[in-house]
């Protein structure tokens, strides 16, 4: 079982853990404590290099396995052993800007929910760009101009981002907790990590975010199209 360190420090860059296990076939190790995203949710897997007795791997890939993350290992030089302690360093690049774009989709999400009362039906991103799906019968020009300056208010307003890990029965209280139209939390889980953009968006995620919805940059709304008939997709960049 890995320790997602992520889950409550965002801005960890670097950390050190033991092997638990190894799989020399797919080149894989796990460790008993990460602060690799391993992805999910629309947000990509973090990069990175793990280093062990005076060997460096790039870290190529991360993935979850039940309660384990497996962190893929470049290069050709025999992989860590069980038991060997390791040196961690994430590529703070890729995931502050993934966090940046993250955050400003929670708050797409929350102008959207809040003005417009529509779900989110999917999205995706990439370090600094992404799209969301909402549940829109129609959007136009106008509209989507609109959303995108209330977008930037709201990052402009400096709203501190929390991360909370609560008891199922505790976090299932908190009204519109889902804001997709499907529940993608599994069935039986007892804690729900919940994300808070204060006074504008609560719902649960488990992905990464700024602290502070001020580090995002600016907005911008690059393109929509529609997408069926109540599902509309619009896309967006984050930028300095």
């Amino acid at each position: 079982m890995t320790d997602l360190l992520y889950q409550t420090d965002s801005d960890l860059k670097e950390f050190s853990a033991t092997v638990t296990a190894v799989d020399e076939a797919a080149r894989s190790i796990v460790l008993d404590r990460s602060a690799f995203y391993p992805g999910g949710g629309g947000q990509p897997c973090d990069y990175g290099q793990i280093s062990a007795d005076g060997v460096s791997y790039p870290v190529t890939s991360v993935k979850k396995a039940g309660a384990d993350v497996l962190h893929f290992l470049g290069g050709e030089a025999p992989l860590p052993a069980v038991g060997a302690t390791v040196s961690a360093a994430l590529d703070w690049q890729r995931r502050h800007n993934l966090m940046r774009t993250h955050t400003a989709l929670h708050v797409l999400c929350g102008v959207v929910f809040r003005d417009y009362g529509a779900q989110v039906t999917g999205g995706n991103m990439d370090p600094l760009e992404g799209r969301m799906d909402f549940e829109f019968a129609t959007l136009r020009g106008e509209l989507v101009g609109e959303i995108e300056a209330a977008v930037n208010r709201e990052v402009a307003a400096a709203h501190e981002v929390r991360v909370k890990i609560l008891p199922r029965e505790e976090a299932f209280q908190i009204p519109d907790l889902i804001r997709t139209k499907i529940n993608l939390l599994p069935e039986g889980i007892p804690e729900v990590r919940t994300v808070e953009l204060v006074g504008l968006d609560l719902q649960a995620d488990g992905g990464t975010h700024v602290q502070n919805t001020s580090e995002i940059g600016t907005v911008r709304v690059t393109d929509y199209k529609s997408k069926g008939a109540i599902n509309k997709r619009i896309y967006i960049k984050v930028e300095d």
